[in-house]
């Protein structure tokens, strides 16, 4: 299943300039997403992350891939911001950073469905680029009405 950014923007509540996934390129419902990412020296963060030598900040990374997670969930559940629903991100654990994302890169994001229990949806992520491991995460994810 193949999604453009206007498919996203309906299943994400996010917009510019916190929107960090810009399209998916394979979807299995309730199982996993692969998505990605165009790094561009137009991100608004490279202003200060660092003038001299921009690099994506972590915790960005960490949001892009949660955002992939979040598209999977909603997908899965059928459900949309639309119809008042929220996707919150509520925790991540054995977070790891292997490699520093710069512009020009194509950040590939990947989540798996681990559990879900009373609207609580565990995924297993990463995000390479070019097939190497840049951040690897567990995510909690809850589902919430608006």
């Amino acid at each position: 299943m193949l999604m453009d950014i206007k498919e996203i923007r309906e299943h994400l509540p996010h917009r510019y300039p916190f929107l960090l996934v810009d399209r998916v390129v394979a979807l299995e419902l309730g199982v996993s997403i692969v998505a990605y990412k165009n790094v561009t020296i137009n991100e608004p963060f490279f202003d200060g992350h660092f003038p001299d030598q921009p690099i994506m900040p972590g915790v960005l990374i960490l949001e892009a891939m949660a955002q992939a997670a979040g598209i999977l969930g909603f997908k899965t559940m059928g459900k949309k911001p639309a119809d008042g629903s929220i996707y919150l991100f509520v925790g991540a654990d054995d977070l790891r950073f292997k490699r520093p994302v710069v512009p020009g890169d194509r950040l590939q994001l990947e989540a798996s469905i681990l559990a879900e229990k009373r609207g609580i949806w565990k995924f297993e992520c990463r995000a390479t680029v070019e097939g190497e491991l840049a951040c690897s995460a567990t995510i909690l994810c809850a589902d919430r009405k608006r």
